[in-house]
């Protein structure tokens, strides 16, 4: 099913998004951030593929301090920075002139993206942000054209996905992978609890109305383990309310300094009593030291807690790297990029078939309603997570600020995923899962696209030595 492509145009736009209720996740809250829209034009070659042009779309939150952490930076400078990764993407992606799969288009370019924001002081993982997103609307434009949907489309491998960035696997193993997927039904969501959201009472983690029935739940960490014991025995409390099995993963988002403090409190973990709810129903902990620190620190016999990486996947050879520091997992983001997701997903499988474990976790950086929540759902479902942190939907009323108009049109074509039960336009949420239905539609995982005469273009980005002088 192999397409090939040439770009035509690329366009970014933004929405500023207000959250409902602050979200906290290592030393930053947000409370408010735009959300990009990225728009492409493609021509496909030859006419037997179907349309011969076709505009795809994509979307995600441009958030702030997570992709660059470095203390220097203002919030602000950081999402400036991710502003241009997408400009230099763009710039990359259209010199390239010719026709070519999609995936070609993604492996010339990564390269050059992540030198080229090197020397503009951009990190790696900020540096992927561009290509990430420009990729997700291609891949849409692409099924477009080829009249597909975005699970067929990914099991023939439409994009032409080789092993070129990813050497330590080969070709069948990528083809077998993609051509046995089988999408799943439906997703179990993940509640978050930011640490600034309630605990106890009205409002609390075991309150049906905030954590909209799951069954799972991600628990952020601060860095401190007494004070982090302290609060997963509140939290175990709660949750044990629910009268119903659950389970629970720990992101720290880089917090811990070292292995020592992490050690601390897995110990605490092990043998307090107070802290049983939460040991006992515990996947995995995400992320805990910096990224830097992280690659220097074989984990020893704290690889017992099936540990993942997550801001330290900034590379094709991340999860490799990873593994034989002890890790067993990895986090699969849209926004860090579905191709490296994919490759990350059939290694996985490979090497799980040795029998050690080893597995790719969905998880979430305020995918909001409509495109965002929509393509990085499908792409979960297509590579096998059976439970996803969604959390847009519990930090945002709905689709927040979207025109009344766009969010009925979402509603309308996938109206498996969201409802309107007074309250708005919200996703919709089936005993703690999402439905994945709908997301068989022509196109990468929507029916629809935004309203493009509702957003703005993106604001353009300046240099660190424009916002500093």
């Amino acid at each position: 099913m192999l397409v090939r492509l040439k770009l035509r145009d690329i366009a970014f736009f933004e929405r500023p998004v207000h959250f409902a209720r602050p979200f906290r996740f290592g030393a930053v809250t947000i409370n408010a951030t735009p959300q990009l829209f990225v728009r492409v034009e493609i021509e496909v070659e030859g006419k037997t593929t179907g349309k011969g042009t076709a505009v795809g779309a994509s979307a995600e939150m441009l958030v702030p301090k997570w992709f660059d952490k470095r203390p220097e930076l203002s919030p602000a400078q950081t999402v400036d920075g991710l502003r241009r990764s997408l400009a230099i993407a763009r710039g990359l992606y259209l010199a390239r002139t010719g026709f070519q799969t999609a995936f070609d288009l993604h492996a010339s370019c990564i390269g050059a993206q992540v030198a080229t924001c090197a020397k503009q002081s951009i990190p790696a993982l900020a540096a992927a942000y561009g290509p990430a997103e420009i990729d997700k609307a291609i891949l849409d434009a692409l099924l477009r054209a080829a009249q597909t949907n975005f699970f067929d489309g990914m099991a023939g491998n439409i994009a032409g996905i080789d092993a070129r960035l990813s050497p330590d696997l080969k070709e069948a193993d990528l083809t077998t992978f993609l051509s046995g997927r089988k999408p799943l039904p439906r997703v179990a969501i993940r509640h978050t609890v930011g640490l600034d959201d309630t605990v106890e009472g009205e409002g609390g983690v075991a309150d049906l109305r905030e954590n909209a029935g799951a069954n799972y739940f991600k628990l952020k960490l601060s860095g401190d383990p007494m004070a982090d014991a302290a609060r997963l025995a509140r939290i175990g409390k709660e949750l044990d309310r629910l009268g119903r099995e659950y389970k629970v993963t720990l992101d720290a988002n880089e917090q811990y300094a070292d292995l020592t403090g992490l050690q601390a409190l897995v110990d605490r973990l092990d043998r307090e009593p107070m802290l049983r709810s939460i040991s006992s129903k515990l996947l995995y902990i995400e992320q805990p030291m910096p990224r830097d620190i992280t690659r220097q620190s074989p984990l020893g016999s704290l690889a017992a807690r099936g540990l993942i990486i997550d801001e330290a996947d900034d590379s094709y050879d991340a999860f490799p790297a990873a593994r034989a520091l002890g890790y067993h997992g990895i986090s699969s983001k849209s926004c860090k990029g579905l191709y490296k997701s994919i490759v990350n997903a059939t290694r996985a499988a490979k090497w799980s078939a040795g029998g050690e474990k080893f597995f790719v976790a969905g998880e979430d950086l305020t995918c909001q309603a409509g495109l965002a929540v929509q393509q990085d759902l499908a792409l979960g479902a297509f590579i096998g997570v059976t439970h996803a942190e969604r959390n847009g939907h519990h930090y945002v009323n709905g689709f927040g600020g979207t025109p009344v108009a766009e969010a009925q049109a979402f509603a309308a074509a996938h109206p498996d995923l969201y409802a309107d039960a007074g309250q708005g336009i919200r996703l919709s949420i089936h005993n703690g899962d999402l439905l994945t239905g709908s997301l068989n539609a022509t196109g990468f995982a929507t029916s629809v696209h935004p309203d493009w005469s509702a957003l703005r273009p993106l604001e353009q980005p300046r240099s660190l030595q424009e916002q500093t002088a």
